[in-house]
């Protein structure tokens, strides 16, 4: 069957090739999932394992099969499989366990490994391809009604992942009730993250970088959010007149954005979600001192958020169905450029980040 590989570690490799159709057979105790591939969403993380940057081959292979953002239909499962049914809709989790207690105890995404397990990341072959075999707990099974927006539940369940822990970790107040987050970034992440927050109630500023109007601000609308373009207004005359917020997301893949953000939108008792994978080596000029005091005098919190557990997926689908029920089509607009079939997949690569570019996808197979 067809997939679209790398050679990890060496630029611009990516092409399609054949490799052997998965089996039931190749998950012991009849626990085998066969699912066929229907779509596949595309990030900046692809880019950059295709430009060399990082990523890891499975153990016995010199290759590495693209793609982490998936969607499926079940075709056939193994006898001892109960919890999915031929025809479900399903999305795979990215995060496969290692050998740390946190991989023990279901929660690979916290895991102190060095040596972790990504599809189509590091040391486990991706979704861009035809078919493949899982077991059912790493398979997220998607309601019909998702069907035209599930692929983007994997990048939904980082954002899910993030939010939650930030109320977990908040639960060291014993009363605390967000009221305002801003969120920074209005791309796939930013905008799902506004999604996530007005369904719980917070007002929410999204800070892009065009001005409006454009997709992504009326987007940010749609879902119920006020949109700052960070083109016309800078992050401290923001703060001088929405004032400071509960909570801060991050999502911009500019680091220096980060610290600014947490100097002066982060108000007392706040926390400052980060969840950019930032692989370069940009350095920015920090007033550390000011920072630190801030920090400590303000009761204040930041933690980084990467990958996800079954929990965090979960509530990705609740959250996408209460956003496809309140804003009907605003999620599939989000989608803005689709590639049909794995041949092309050169060209989905050269589509991610260029202008307009929210989404990008391959379909594989008709849905």
């Amino acid at each position: 069957m067809k997939a679209v590989a790398v050679f990890p570690g060496k630029a611009d490799t990516a092409h399609l090739t054949e490799i052997p159709k998965p089996r039931l057979e190749d998950v012991p105790d009849g626990r085998g999932v066969l699912v066929r591939v229907l779509r596949v969403g595309l990030d900046g993380t692809d880019k950059e394992i295709n430009a060399g940057e990082y990523g890891a081959a499975p153990e016995g292979f010199d290759f590495l099969v693209l793609g982490h953002e998936s969607l499926g239909v079940v075709e056939d499962v193994g006898r001892a499989v109960t919890e999915l049914a031929p025809d479900d809709l399903v999305v795979a989790r990215v995060r496969r366990a290692g050998s740390s207690l946190y991989d023990r105890i279901g929660m690979p995404d916290m895991t102190t490994d060095d040596a972790y397990f990504e599809h189509g990341i590091s040391r486990v072959h991706g979704f861009l391809t035809e078919y493949y075999v899982e077991e059912p707990e790493y398979l997220i099974r998607v309601p019909t009604a998702l069907r035209d927006v599930g692929v983007l539940l994997e990048p939904t369940s980082v954002v899910e992942k993030g939010i939650l822990q930030a109320y977990e970790i908040q639960r060291r107040l014993k009363v605390w009730q967000p009221a305002r987050a801003a969120v920074l970034g209005a791309g796939t992440i930013g905008l799902l993250a506004v999604m996530a927050l007005r369904n719980r109630g917070l007002e929410v500023f999204a800070f892009g970088l065009d001005p409006p109007p454009c997709l992504n601000s009326e987007l940010v609308e749609a879902l119920g959010a006020r949109y700052v373009s960070t083109k016309q207004t800078t992050i401290q005359e923001a703060a001088e007149q929405h004032g400071t917020f509960d909570l801060v997301f991050e999502a911009t893949g500019f680091s220096p954005l980060a610290f600014e953000a947490m100097c002066v939108l982060l108000g007392k008792n706040g926390v400052i979600v980060l969840s950019s994978v930032t692989g370069g080596m940009r350095r920015v000029e920090v007033p550390s001192d000011a920072i630190n005091l801030d920090f400590v005098l303000g009761n204040k919190v930041m933690f980084g958020t990467v990958n996800a557990n079954r929990e965090h997926f979960e509530a990705g689908v609740r959250d996408l169905a209460v956003a496809e029920a309140q804003c009907p089509g605003c999620l599939e607009r989000l989608l803005t450029h689709r590639v049909e079939g794995l041949e092309r997949f050169d060209e989905a690569l050269r589509l991610l980040g260029t202008p307009g570019a929210i989404k990008v996808f391959v379909e594989v197979a008709p849905l």
